[in-house]
Protein backbone atom coordinates (compact mmCIF):
# COMPACT_ATOMS: atom_id res chain seq x y z
CA UNK A 1 0.00 0.00 0.00
CA UNK A 2 3.03 2.40 0.90
CA UNK A 3 4.04 2.10 -2.76
CA UNK A 4 0.76 3.26 -3.73
CA UNK A 5 1.00 6.80 -2.23
CA UNK A 6 4.94 7.10 -3.22
CA UNK A 7 3.66 6.71 -6.63
CA UNK A 8 1.24 9.80 -6.15
CA UNK A 9 3.55 11.60 -4.57
CA UNK A 10 6.65 11.34 -7.19
CA UNK A 11 3.63 11.84 -9.90
CA UNK A 12 2.65 15.25 -7.99
CA UNK A 13 6.49 16.54 -8.08
CA UNK A 14 7.27 15.99 -12.02
CA UNK A 15 6.76 19.57 -13.86
CA UNK A 16 3.51 19.90 -15.62
CA UNK A 17 2.06 16.50 -14.41
CA UNK A 18 2.28 18.10 -10.85
CA UNK A 19 -1.47 17.17 -8.79
CA UNK A 20 -2.95 17.91 -11.93
CA UNK A 21 -2.26 14.29 -13.06
CA UNK A 22 -1.24 13.15 -9.66
CA UNK A 23 -4.79 12.95 -8.54
CA UNK A 24 -6.36 11.33 -11.33
CA UNK A 25 -3.69 8.74 -10.57
CA UNK A 26 -4.91 8.00 -7.24
CA UNK A 27 -8.69 8.21 -8.15
CA UNK A 28 -7.75 5.39 -10.62
CA UNK A 29 -6.05 3.66 -8.04
CA UNK A 30 -9.04 3.59 -5.53
CA UNK A 31 -11.06 2.50 -8.23
CA UNK A 32 -8.39 -0.87 -8.62
CA UNK A 33 -8.25 -0.84 -4.75
CA UNK A 34 -11.29 0.32 -2.58
CA UNK A 35 -8.81 0.71 0.78
CA UNK A 36 -6.83 3.11 -0.74
CA UNK A 37 -7.42 5.84 1.37
CA UNK A 38 -8.46 9.53 -0.62
CA UNK A 39 -7.89 11.35 1.90
CA UNK A 40 -4.69 10.51 2.59
CA UNK A 41 -3.53 10.64 -1.08
CA UNK A 42 -4.82 14.18 -0.96
CA UNK A 43 -2.77 15.13 1.34
CA UNK A 44 0.60 13.20 0.17
CA UNK A 45 -0.12 14.35 -3.29
CA UNK A 46 0.15 18.38 -2.04
CA UNK A 47 2.70 18.30 -0.13
CA UNK A 48 4.33 16.54 -3.23
CA UNK A 49 3.39 19.83 -5.32
CA UNK A 50 4.45 21.82 -2.66
CA UNK A 51 8.22 20.55 -2.10
CA UNK A 52 10.15 21.89 -5.05
CA UNK A 53 8.37 25.46 -4.79
CA UNK A 54 10.73 26.72 -2.69
CA UNK A 55 13.62 25.71 -4.68
CA UNK A 56 12.18 26.84 -7.60
CA UNK A 57 11.42 29.75 -5.97
CA UNK A 58 15.00 30.34 -5.05
CA UNK A 59 16.92 28.51 -7.65
CA UNK A 60 15.25 27.66 -10.85
CA UNK A 61 15.72 31.04 -12.62
CA UNK A 62 19.71 31.04 -11.53
CA UNK A 63 19.62 27.83 -13.01
CA UNK A 64 17.37 28.48 -16.06
CA UNK A 65 19.63 31.66 -16.44
CA UNK A 66 22.99 29.73 -16.64
CA UNK A 67 21.63 26.52 -18.47
CA UNK A 68 20.00 28.75 -21.80
CA UNK A 69 23.59 29.04 -23.59
CA UNK A 70 24.55 25.73 -22.91
CA UNK A 71 24.23 22.75 -25.91
CA UNK A 72 22.45 20.21 -24.77
CA UNK A 73 20.24 21.99 -22.61
CA UNK A 74 19.65 25.28 -23.87
CA UNK A 75 16.97 24.85 -25.92
CA UNK A 76 14.74 23.58 -22.89
CA UNK A 77 16.17 25.50 -20.74
CA UNK A 78 15.36 28.89 -22.48
CA UNK A 79 11.90 27.38 -23.26
CA UNK A 80 11.14 26.85 -19.60
CA UNK A 81 12.50 30.49 -18.74
CA UNK A 82 10.22 32.27 -21.39
CA UNK A 83 7.23 30.49 -20.35
CA UNK A 84 7.93 31.82 -16.74
CA UNK A 85 8.59 35.23 -17.86
CA UNK A 86 5.33 35.19 -20.51
CA UNK A 87 3.60 33.94 -18.07
CA UNK A 88 4.57 36.35 -15.06
CA UNK A 89 4.67 39.00 -17.65
CA UNK A 90 0.44 38.51 -18.92
CA UNK A 91 -0.11 37.55 -14.92
CA UNK A 92 0.95 41.10 -13.84
CA UNK A 93 -0.81 42.64 -16.56
CA UNK A 94 -3.97 41.03 -16.00
CA UNK A 95 -3.86 41.42 -11.89
CA UNK A 96 -2.55 44.95 -11.15
CA UNK A 97 -2.52 45.46 -7.33
CA UNK A 98 -4.95 41.92 -7.15
CA UNK A 99 -1.40 40.15 -8.27
CA UNK A 100 -1.34 37.43 -5.60
CA UNK A 101 -4.93 36.55 -6.24
CA UNK A 102 -3.88 36.48 -9.26
CA UNK A 103 -1.12 33.77 -8.80
CA UNK A 104 -3.51 31.81 -6.89
CA UNK A 105 -6.05 31.74 -9.56
CA UNK A 106 -3.36 31.47 -12.24
CA UNK A 107 -2.14 28.05 -10.03
CA UNK A 108 -5.73 26.57 -8.99
CA UNK A 109 -7.29 26.81 -12.60
CA UNK A 110 -6.56 23.39 -13.60
CA UNK A 111 -5.09 23.65 -17.42
CA UNK A 112 -1.80 22.25 -18.62
CA UNK A 113 1.05 24.96 -18.20
CA UNK A 114 -0.42 26.64 -15.21
CA UNK A 115 0.70 24.84 -12.67
CA UNK A 116 2.80 25.38 -9.24
CA UNK A 117 5.74 25.01 -10.96
CA UNK A 118 5.01 27.91 -13.70
CA UNK A 119 3.09 29.77 -10.98
CA UNK A 120 5.97 29.85 -8.43
CA UNK A 121 8.20 30.31 -11.39
CA UNK A 122 6.72 33.40 -12.64
CA UNK A 123 6.61 34.60 -9.09
CA UNK A 124 10.09 34.16 -8.85
CA UNK A 125 11.09 36.17 -11.96
CA UNK A 126 8.08 39.12 -11.13
CA UNK A 127 10.35 39.64 -7.81
CA UNK A 128 7.32 38.62 -5.53
CA UNK A 129 7.41 38.41 -2.00
CA UNK A 130 8.58 35.19 -0.95
CA UNK A 131 5.96 34.36 2.09
CA UNK A 132 2.86 35.46 -0.12
CA UNK A 133 3.38 34.11 -3.34
CA UNK A 134 3.90 30.59 -1.45
CA UNK A 135 0.77 31.83 -0.07
CA UNK A 136 -0.65 31.96 -3.38
CA UNK A 137 0.47 29.36 -4.54
CA UNK A 138 -0.85 27.08 -1.50
CA UNK A 139 -4.41 28.76 -2.27
CA UNK A 140 -3.95 27.42 -5.68
CA UNK A 141 -3.39 24.11 -5.37
CA UNK A 142 -5.80 24.00 -2.70
CA UNK A 143 -8.57 25.08 -5.79
CA UNK A 144 -7.01 22.43 -8.31
CA UNK A 145 -7.02 19.98 -5.93
CA UNK A 146 -11.14 20.31 -5.10
CA UNK A 147 -11.67 21.18 -8.91
CA UNK A 148 -9.39 18.03 -9.69
CA UNK A 149 -10.56 15.65 -7.07
CA UNK A 150 -14.23 16.29 -7.82
CA UNK A 151 -13.95 15.75 -11.60
CA UNK A 152 -11.74 13.28 -11.09
CA UNK A 153 -14.47 11.47 -8.77
CA UNK A 154 -17.11 12.12 -11.28
CA UNK A 155 -15.28 10.78 -14.48
CA UNK A 156 -14.03 7.60 -12.60
CA UNK A 157 -17.80 6.73 -11.35
CA UNK A 158 -19.53 7.53 -14.54
CA UNK A 159 -16.70 4.74 -16.04
CA UNK A 160 -17.39 2.22 -13.37
CA UNK A 161 -20.99 2.91 -14.17
CA UNK A 162 -22.17 3.75 -10.58
CA UNK A 163 -23.95 6.86 -10.89
CA UNK A 164 -27.29 5.09 -12.54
Amino acid sequence: MLKKYLIVFLWAMVPLVELRGAIPIAQGIKVADPNFNMLLAYIIIAIGNMLPVPFIFFFARKVLEWGKEKPVIGGFFTFCLEKGEKGGTKLQAKAGRGLYWALLLFVGIPVPGTGAWTGTLAASILDMDFKKSVMAVVGGVALAGTIMGVGSFVVANLLVGTFG
